[in-house]
């Protein structure tokens, strides 16, 4: 399988079909869900008939994918994904950044570096001019990654919750980068 970025440590690759059993195991873990919907499972046949589709799916003005399987680079080991899609599937100018990776992950810097690796990638060859990125305010640990990939705070906006989880009565956050600040501290 083809890589659509390799740093040091990580290798970024399309999703397949053969990573259902991934998701399920990424997606059934409570603590791994915990931001996303207060830790409920899901159910094999959502995520091969909903989740997977959703990760499989290009956009047309990237010309590939905006979902990757993260693996660790020495072992092959699946660790989580990245999202780094465009919010208009019709232009590249401003993309959503994200991440959801195994507790083995944590805490290891995953998470910044490739979310590095996707905004210089945004910004130097897929003609990105501001990356965006939203968590619940209480995550600290994912404001953390936002904050030490580059992105500052932008804002706190209350979203909606169609089933309200612990945390979300404190609302989420925006954090972004443009371009421009982006090349200012490099």
């Amino acid at each position: 399988m083809d890589a659509f970025l390799e740093t040091e440590r990580l290798v970024l690759r399309p999703f397949t079909d053969a990573d259902v059993d991934h998701l399920v195991a990424l997606d059934n873990d409570p603590d791994v869900m915990r931001f996303i919907n207060g830790g409920r499972p899901t159910s094999r046949d959502t995520i091969q008939e909903r989740t997977l589709p959703h990760l499989l799916r290009d956009y047309p003005c990237f010309g590939t994918r905006g979902y990757w399987a993260a693996e660790e680079k020495a072992t092959g080991t699946f660790l989580g994904w990245f999202e780094f899609r465009p919010l208009d599937e019709h232009s590249p100018e401003a993309v959503e950044l994200g991440y959801r990776l195994n507790q083995a992950a944590w805490g290891k810097g995953y998470a910044t570096e490739g979310s590095r690796a996707l905004i210089d990638k945004g910004f130097t060859d897929l003609g990105v001019k501001r990356v965006t990125a939203n968590t619940m305010a209480v995550n600290s640990r994912s404001r953390r990654v936002m904050e030490k990939a580059g992105l500052s705070f932008l804002r706190n906006f209350t979203g909606d919750w169609p089933d309200a989880i612990e945390g979300s009565e404190h609302g989420e956050v925006e954090y972004a980068l443009t371009r421009a600040d982006w090349e200012q501290r490099r």
